[in-house]
C-alpha cells in the first residue's frame, strides 16, 4: 500500500487522503480507488507479476495508438501502478435489466452490445497489425507479441492446458467416470483443429485466413471486462493475458458468457454486427467463419467450466458456483447442435456430464436401466469367444449375444488374416458370399422390435454383442452394421466397441 501512496504522490503532487478497495475478479491483483482532497480519483493496482504488468503496459500503449478505448496508465514501479479511473459500472451491470427481464434486452442495451461487437475487430486486428481497415494505411506499427505474458501465441500447448484445467478442476470434481487416455486423444484432436488454419480438405488457405488466425486475442473479452461511463462510453479492461491467436476466441467468450442470457436471435444479431465491422479489415468466408466459431465456443465453454470448478469447488467462491448451471446450458445447446461430434469420446463424456448436472434428469446413481426415465443408450460390441463375452456394465444383465461363427470365415484365408471386418477386401468377401447379409436381416428384425419397445417404455440401456473366433472379421462387420442401422433408423445414441481391435465410437 505504501508503494501505491508513493506513486500517487508523484502523480498528484499531494498525498492520498482516501483509499477504498475495489472488489476484484478471479485474479490475485488488488484494486483501489484513491483520492486527494481535491480532484478526480485514480485507480491503484498491486499486481502479482512484474512480467504480467509489463505485458499489460505494452498492450495498453499499442491499443491507445490504435484509438482503442482503454484506461490511460500514469505511473508504475514495476509491481504497482496507477491508471485512469473509468468508472465502476461494467457493461454486465448496465444490461442487468435485460438479462433478468422476461421481455429481454431493451433497445438501449442492445445498442451497447452492438457497440461492443463493433469495437472488437479493431481490438483484434488493429492492435495486432496496426490500424488497417481495407483501403486504409497502417497508422501504427504491428504489435510486438514478444511482450505478451506468459506466452506470445495461443498454441497447442496453451489449448491443452485449458482442456486439462477443465478435466482436473471440473470434470473430476463431478465424479463422472471417464477413460483418461481416450479423452486425452480427443483433446489433442480438438487442440490441433483450434490452432490450425480452419480449412478442411480441399479448401485453400487465404491471406484473410492468416489474418483472422493471427490477430490479438484479449483472452477474457466479456461484458464484465468492459466499463461503461455516461450514456455509452466504453473502456476495455483486463487484457494483460492477451496474445496472438484466432479472432473466434474473443467472440465466443463474449456471446456465450455463461450468465449473460443473450439468446439465439440476439447472438446472431451481434455476430452480424461483428462481421460487418470485421469486413473493413478482411474478406470473410461466412460459412467457414461460423464453422470455426462454434468450435471455439465449445473450447471456451470447457475452459470456463474449468475456471468455475477451480474458483467454486476448490476456492469456495459462491459467484462461480452460481454460474455453473448457465455454462452447462450452453454446453447442452452445443451438444444438441453436434459441435462435439468429430470428437466421439469427448462427445460421450460431455453428454453424460450434461445429463448428470441436470437436476431433472436421471443421474448415474438414481436411474436404473428400467427406470422409464430415458434416453436410451445402445451398446454394441464385437468380441472373441476365446476372451469371453463382454461384461454388462449397466447392471441390467440383458440384451443379446449373437454367435457369428456359423458364417463363412475370411480369417481362414491368408490374404485376409491381417485385415479386419472394417477393411474393404473383407467387406467384399463377406457380402459377395451373402451368408452374413441374410444373418443380419434376422438380427435387424429382432433389434428393431426390441429398440422400439425400449423407446416406448423409456428404458435407458440395451446391449448387443457379436462374437466370433478372433473378434476380428465377422463379429466386427456385424457390430459395425448394426450400430449404423440403429443410428440411421432411430437417431439414438449408440456406443460401438470393437473390443479386440481396441476401437470405440460413440454417437
Amino acid at each position: 500500500m505504501e508503494r501505491l501512496k508513493a506513486l500517487f504522490l508523484r502523480k498528484k503532487k499531494v498525498p492520498c487522503t482516501r483509499i477504498e478497495p475495489i472488489t476484484g475478479s478471479g485474479s490475485g491483483r488488488q484494486y483501489f480507488r484513491m483520492w486527494a482532497c481535491e480532484g478526480e480519483p485514480v485507480i491503484g493496482v498491486i499486481g502479482t507479476s512484474i512480467e504480467e504488468n509489463e505485458a499489460f503496459f505494452h498492450i495498453t500503449q499499442q491499443m491507445q495508438q490504435c484509438g482503442i478505448p482503454a484506461p490511460h496508465l500514469y505511473l508504475t514501479d514495476g509491481l504497482c501502478y496507477l491508471q485512469e479511473d473509468v468508472g465502476d459500472e461494467t457493461l454486465f451491470q448496465r444490461i442487468s435489466n435485460g438479462r433478468e427481464s422476461a421481455t429481454g434486452y431493451s433497445e438501449s442495451e442492445r445498442n451497447l452490445l452492438r457497440k461492443a461487437m463493433g469495437l472488437l475487430p479493431l481490438i483484434q486486428i488493429g492492435t495486432a497489425f496496426g490500424r488497417c481497415p481495407l483501403g486504409d494505411k497502417k497508422a501504427v506499427p504491428p504489435m510486438d507479441f514478444s511482450h505478451c505474458y506468459p506466452q506470445e501465441d495461443m498454441d497447442t500447448t496453451n489449448v491443452l492446458f485449458d482442456l486439462n484445467y477443465f478435466k482436473y478442476c471440473f470434470l473430476k470434481a463431478t465424479g463422472i467416470d471417464f477413460h483418461e487416455m481416450r479423452l486425452e486423444k480427443d483433446f489433442h484432436r480438438l487442440a490441433s483443429d483450434l490452432v490450425g488454419d480452419g480449412a478442411t480438405a480441399g479448401e485453400p488457405v487465404s491471406d484473410n485466413d492468416q489474418l483472422l488466425n493471427h490477430a490479438f486475442v484479449h483472452r477474457d473479452f466479456q461484458a464484465r471486462n468492459i466499463m461503461v461511463k455516461g450514456p455509452s462510453t466504453l473502456s476495455i479492461i483486463d487484457y494483460q493475458g492477451g496474445r496472438r491467436g484466432p479472432v473466434y476466441y474473443d467472440l465466443a467468450s463474449f456471446l456465450w458468457q455463461a450468465s449473460a442470457h443473450y439468446g439465439g436471435s440476439l447472438r446472431q444479431e451481434l455476430i452480424s454486427a461483428y462481421l460487418q465491422e470485421l469486413g473493413r479489415f478482411a474478406k470473410i468466408n461466412v460459412q467457414r467463419f461460423h464453422r470455426r466459431l462454434y468450435l471455439f465456443v465449445l473450447f471456451r465453454t470447457l475452459q470456463v467450466l474449468g475456471a468455475y470448478g477451480f474458483r467454486g469447488y476448490f476456492e469456495h467462491k459462491e459467484h462461480f458456483l452460481h454460474s455453473i448451471p448457465f455454462a452447462i446450458d450452453n454446453l447442452r445447446e452445443l451438444l444438441e447442435a453436434r459441435v462435439a461430434a468429430p470428437y466421439p469420446y469427448l462427445n460421450d463424456v460431455l453428454h453424460r456430464l450434461v445429463e448428470a448436472m441436470n437436476p431433472s434428469a436421471a443421474t448415474p446413481t438414481d436411474a436404473s436401466p428400467h427406470s422409464g426415465k430415458g434416453p436410451l443408450l445402445v451398446r454394441v460390441f464385437s468380441f472373441s469367444y476365446k476372451k469371453g463375452i463382454p461384461e454388462d456394465e449397466s447392471g441390467n444383465g440383458g440384451g443379446y449375444v449373437f454367435d457369428c461363427r456359423a458364417v463363412h470365415n475370411p480369417g481362414r484365408y491368408e490374404e485376409y488374416k491381417h485385415l479386419t471386418g472394417l477393411d474393404e477386401p473383407v467387406i467384399r468377401f463377406l457380402e459377395d458370399d451373402g451368408e452374413i447379409l441374410t444373418y443380419l436381416q434376422h438380427i435387424y428384425a429382432l433389434a428393431d422390435a426390441h429398440v422400439l419397445r425400449y423407446l416406448e417404455r423409456g428404458f435407458t440401456s440395451l446391449m448387443f454383442s457379436f462374437g466370433c473366433t478372433g473378434g476380428q472379421h465377422r463379429s466386427v462387420y456385424c457390430a459395425q452394421h448394426l450400430a449404423q442401422h440403429l443410428r440411421e433408423k432411430y437417431g439414438i445414441m449408440v456406443r460401438l466397441c470393437h473390443r479386440e481391435l481396441g476401437i470405440e465410437d460413440s454417437k
